[in-house]
């Protein structure tokens, strides 16, 4: 047993090391070789609402890479002017392009795929509402906003990408679509989406784990997110390849 013990306490110090210096490196990867590919393919899709996506994609694969400007801050980096000012930590910048404005195009996307009116009028006054709430609530929250991020955002949010995606597979079940759904780019999206935000959302709750004070649970986070991310944007990739473009 003492054996055991130590080959799992070996492959889990091997694992760790393995996400402090790749993490960043496999997520850019997956998520650029996504953007790359809808930009190489976008002429397929010009003619549909997937070429939104497209361009959603690229703005992801922008805003995470400067999401790592804080790594510029430590040092002496060519940004350590800020080592004394509220941008010392992205949370911000994390918040308002992914936990807000993500969120809000999605709202947007599924707002222009959903064939509903009622569908699309639910999905587009959530996405006022919630881009309404999430500024007051920052607003109200300044301070914290630059030192944390905001669960109950995060949980709004989720709540707006199932709210979306259920809407889009009840239209596939009540017409023709059911026949042919694995040829469209929107159900691997609406697939991908919401299974990442269904096994993240959990996680949301334990941020105030995310301290120096339990590495353990950090690590798994860590590993969670990475597969995750993975998954989702593998899966981006593959459905742009894959898919025929259709006009929604």
């Amino acid at each position: 047993m003492q054996v055991l013990e130590g080959k799992v306490g070996i492959h889990n110090s091997l694992m760790n090391d393995f996400l402090l210096e790749y993490y960043n490196n496999i997520t850019y990867s997956v998520e650029i070789l996504a953007a790359v590919t809808g930009l190489v393919l976008y002429k397929k899709y010009k003619l549909t609402a997937a070429k939104y996506f497209i361009w959603f994609l690229v703005y992801l694969s922008v805003c995470d890479f400067l999401n790592s400007y804080v790594h510029y801050i430590y040092n002496d980096g060519f940004l350590s002017f800020l080592k004394d000012t509220v941008f010392i930590w992205n949370y911000w910048w994390t918040t308002l392009y992914w936990n807000i404005l993500a969120i809000i195009f999605f709202a947007f996307y599924y707002y222009k795929i959903l064939s509903k009116k009622t569908f699309k009028t639910i999905v587009k006054f959530s996405g006022y509402g919630f881009l309404l709430f999430s500024i007051v609530y920052v607003i109200i929250n300044w301070d914290a906003y630059f030192v944390s991020f905001f669960p109950i955002i995060s949980i709004f949010g989720a709540l707006i990408i199932f709210l979306c995606t259920v809407f889009y597979f009840i239209e596939i079940l009540e017409s023709d679509m059911i026949l042919t759904f694995y040829k469209s780019i929107n159900f691997y999206i609406s697939a991908a989406i919401f299974i990442w935000w269904l096994i993240i959302t959990p996680l949301v709750f334990y941020d105030v784990y995310n301290s120096n004070k339990d590495w353990n649970f950090i690590f798994l986070k860590w590993q969670i997110y990475l597969l995750a991310n993975i998954v989702m944007y593998s899966t981006f990739t593959f459905a742009l390849i894959w898919c025929r473009p259709q006009k929604d």
